[in-house]
C-alpha cells in the first residue's frame, strides 16, 4: 500500500482507543532498543513474508532452502505467517510453515493478467486441499490498485468459496474499501483489513490511535464479522509523507504500541513486514525497502 492523494472521511464509530500508548518521552534511544526486543521476544499473532534478497523480485524463482531459512528465523516469534502468492516458489511457505508448527493466512495474488490469476487460484486451491491452508486470501489490494472490476474479483472470490467449503475465505484491501463496496463484507467470511498510518501521513503520536480509528471502521463495515489487521507497520529510514517520519525511533515506538494494544485488545494482526526488500522501491519511494523487523541481511534491527 502507498499513498493516495485524495481525503478520507474521518471515522467517528465504534471507539477501539482502550489503549492509548506507552509514553516514551522517559525512555532513552537503548532503553527504547531494550523494549523494542522484549516485545518482539515475547510473540506477534503474525508476520508477513517478505520473500526476496537483495537482488531478487517477483518473477523470480525462490528454492524451499530460502524460504525454510527465513521461515526458521521467524518462527519463535509469531503463530501465524502471511504470504502473498501461491506461484514462484511462494507456494513453498504454507507448506514449509506448517512443517514448522505455524497457521497461515495464504494469498493469491491477482491483478490484470488473466493467465497469471488462474495459476494463483489453482495454486491456493491446490494448497488448501493439501491442508496447508488456514486462511485463503483472494487477491490483496486489486480495488486499491484498480487491477480488476468489482465484478471480476468478486467472481474469483466465490470460486474459491465454492471449491473450499471449510477454510475461511476473505480478500485483503485497505480499511476504508469494506466502507465502500458491501459487496466485499457480505462474501467474506473475515474480513481482512490493511491498516497505514504512515501512507495516510500520521504523525507517530497518533498513529496508534489513527490505526485503531481504522480498525473502527472496518469493524463496522463488516457488520459483525471478525476483523484481522493483515498489514500494519512502520519504516525504519527514507523519507517522509506530511507529518509520516521514516526512522528507526519511529519505527520501533510503532510496532511497540500496535503490539501492547494488539494483545490488549484481543486483535490479530499481521506486522508488515519480517525483512527489508531492496526492491520495493517503486511505487512506494526509497521507504519500501524498509518495512522489515529484520534487515536485508536477515539480522534484527534493533
Amino acid at each position: 500500500m502507498s499513498y493516495r492523494d485524495e481525503e478520507y472521511h474521518a471515522y467517528n464509530g465504534i471507539n477501539f482507543a482502550e489503549h492509548s500508548g506507552i509514553d516514551f518521552g522517559k525512555y532513552s534511544l537503548e532503553e527504547l532498543k531494550t523494549l523494542w526486543r522484549a516485545t518482539l521476544k515475547k510473540g506477534m499473532h503474525g508476520i508477513c513474508f517478505s520473500m526476496y534478497e537483495d537482488g531478487q523480485e517477483p518473477g523470480d524463482i525462490i528454492t524451499e532452502e530460502q524460504v525454510e531459512r527465513r521461515v526458521k528465523i521467524l518462527k519463535p516469534y509469531s503463530k501465524w505467517i502471511r504470504s502473498f502468492s501461491c506461484i514462484e516458489g511462494n507456494e513453498h511457505i504454507p507448506r514449509i510453515a506448517h512443517k514448522h508448527g505455524m497457521k497461515t493466512l495464504v494469498g493469491a495474488w491477482l491483478g490484470d493478467d488473466k493467465d497469471d490469476n488462474e495459476k494463483e487460484i489453482e495454486g491456493l486451491i491446490q494448497l488448501a486441499k493439501e491442508g496447508v491452508v488456514d486462511i485463503a486470501a483472494v487477491g490483496n489490494e486489486v480495488l486499491y490498485r484498480n487491477d480488476l472490476s468489482l465484478d471480476e474479483l468478486l467472481d474469483y472470490i466465490r470460486r474459491v468459496k465454492e471449491a473450499l467449503p471449510d477454510i475461511p475465505v476473505g480478500y485483503v484491501d485497505a480499511y476504508y474499501e469494506f466502507s465502500v463496496h458491501p459487496q466485499l463484507v457480505e462474501i467474506s467470511d473475515v474480513i481482512l483489513s490493511n491498516c497505514y498510518p504512515y501512507w495516510e501521513g500520521c504523525h507517530i503520536d497518533g498513529a496508534l490511535h489513527h490505526m485503531q480509528q481504522m480498525f473502527g471502521q472496518a469493524s463496522d463495515a463488516g457488520r459483525g464479522k471478525k476483523v484481522i489487521i493483515t498489514e500494519t507497520g512502520w519504516p525504519s529510514q527514507g523519507g517522509s509523507l506530511k507529518g509520516a517520519f521514516s526512522s528507526e525511533e519511529n519505527a520501533m515506538k510503532y510496532f511497540i504500541n500496535t503490539q501492547v494494544w494488539a494483545k490488549k485488545a484481543g486483535i490479530e494482526v499481521f506486522y508488515f513486514s519480517s525483512f527489508d526488500e531492496s526492491w520495493k522501491t517503486g511505487d512506494e519511494g526509497d521507504v519500501g525497502a524498509y518495512w522489515g523487523l529484520w534487515d536485508k541481511h536477515e539480522k534484527l534491527k534493533f
